[in-house]
């Protein structure tokens, strides 16, 4: 009885050393980053090791349905926290360089962490509330981490405002969803909605002030307007935090609300998501040639990615989910070194790189880095040989199988007119002459890692099964 409490040690190991580090930090004096970082790794290592020891649990529901831990939980909970280690180990350099390594980085960082764990398994609407505003109140602080930045104070503001309306957008649907069905909890709601004849205008009203804040979670178009003035105005290893991490949690909650929850209304949702889908491929593409800003281009990037996500949720069925969270793993695959090498390289007054054409002659300064850059901007556009190649087929094969052929060829279309802005850096980097010289930051750990990231590219592209495979089976 007792045996199956013990899948909740992740998230309780992880909220008493995020908080025993918080007291550590406050009276650790000047070298209080260096223990807040040394124990904050630490403690992500320690939750993965409690994650794989959970890993062969059969599926356990706890806490009258709040809690599920299912094969879903335990590989989004992987995730996460691989990623994190990885935001860290390229943050630190970054921040160090800048005189901005504080212990609030990574303090925030194991909150959200702790957020994002308690998303993948929320099975019930309040605790996938509570884990979404953990994650969201963690992430408006970094944003404006550097106070002395009125560009970060301003994006902070703004996400700020923006999340909190989005939050009540989701809450409204969920007071909606709570008063037509009297229950909480997933599986109880997909129950009621099975068993109603008539179609319930409440349901629907329900069902879409839902979808608007999942939409806003995930960055689609119209709910977008955060995405670009966050992305430039908060600094870079902040940046890198938002463009990651929170977007398998943002994909979890998705599956936990349209999937588990409401698959009986499938044919409504579909609808939304298909609208969604459509404006973020063609808006995030479109927009994206005209940027001259390396951050502001990803995160238009960013939008036209999750479009291809949402595209993978259309079909309704276990095959396009899995296309989908692929997608999602290789997306934030290719984020991660695409902001890790924005990371470390710096202009000679220790400013960030920021301009496209800073990019010029990048492949004669620093070649690994810059065929790093080349193997991203490759897998970005969709192109063989990376593994972004097979992340659009599988999306595609979703939406040919389940006869969404237009949309198959839409997103084909736009892929192309991506693949311009994409093929725009890699121009920059080896056929333009060199502007002027970019330093790199001397940080060994952080290099490996990133060569690491860059080889994952290619090699997933040779070997894609298992992780194929894996994402399919956790939605057997």
């Amino acid at each position: 009885m007792l045996a199956k409490y013990l899948v909740v040690m992740p998230e309780v190991a992880l909220l008493i050393a995020a908080s025993v580090i918080l007291m550590i930090s406050i009276f650790a004096g000047r070298r209080s980053e260096l223990f807040t970082f040394t124990l904050s790794m630490a403690t992500l290592f320690g939750v993965v090791f409690l994650i794989l020891l959970g890993i062969k649990q059969p599926d356990v529901v706890l806490f009258n349905e709040m809690y599920v831990y299912d094969d879903l939980a335990k590989f989004i909970k992987l995730l996460v926290c691989v990623t994190v280690v990885v935001i860290f180990v390229y943050a630190r350099p970054y921040l160090m360089s800048r005189s901005h390594s504080r212990p609030e980085f990574y303090i925030l960082g194991l909150f959200a962490t702790l957020g994002m764990l308690v998303m993948a398994s929320a099975q019930n609407f309040i605790t996938i509330y509570l884990g979404l505003e953990l994650l969201s109140l963690c992430l408006y602080a970094l944003v404006a981490y550097m106070r002395d930045s009125n560009d970060a104070a301003e994006a902070a503001i703004k996400y700020f405002v923006l999340g909190a309306i989005a939050s009540g957008m989701l809450l409204y649907g969920m007071s909606i969803m709570y008063g037509v069905t009297g229950a909480l909890s997933m599986s109880e709601i997909s129950a009621y909605i099975a068993n109603v004849n008539d179609l319930n205008i409440g349901l629907i009203f329900a069902l879409t002030f839902i979808v608007v804040g999942v939409a806003f979670k995930f960055g689609a178009v119209p709910f977008h307007m955060w995405v670009p003035d966050v992305y430039q105005g908060a600094p870079t290893a902040v940046t890198l935090f938002i463009a990651t991490a929170p977007k398998f949690a943002a994909f979890v909650m998705a599956i936990r609300l349209l999937s588990h929850g409401m698959q009986e209304l499938v044919v409504d949702w579909q609808q939304m998501l298909m609208i969604l889908a459509v404006l973020s491929l063609i808006f995030g593409n479109v927009i994206a040639i005209a940027q001259s800003h390396i951050k502001r281009m990803l995160a238009y990037s960013t939008i036209s990615h999750i479009g291809f996500v949402l595209l993978g949720f259309l079909s309704g069925e276990n095959f396009g989910y899995a296309s989908a969270l692929f997608y999602t793993v290789i997306y934030v695959l290719m984020a991660a070194g695409a902001f890790g090498v924005l990371l470390l390289l710096k202009k000679n007054d220790d400013t960030d790189v920021d301009a496209l054409s800073e990019f010029k002659g990048l492949g004669q300064s620093h070649p690994r880095l810059a065929i790093i850059m080349l193997l991203i901007m490759f897998s970005m556009a969709g192109m063989p040989l990376t593994v972004g190649f097979y992340a659009k087929l599988y999306v595609l094969q979703s939406l040919v199988y389940n006869n969404f052929l237009w949309l198959a060829v839409l997103a084909v279309i736009m892929s192309i007119v991506g693949a311009f802005y994409y093929l725009r850096v890699i121009k920059h980097m080896y056929f333009d002459e060199l502007d002027q010289s970019l330093g790199a930051q001397n940080a060994l750990v952080a290099n490996t890692v990133l060569s690491v990231n860059g080889l994952l590219i290619v090699g997933l592209f040779i070997f894609p099964n298992y992780l194929l495979n894996y994402c399919v089976n956790v939605f057997q």
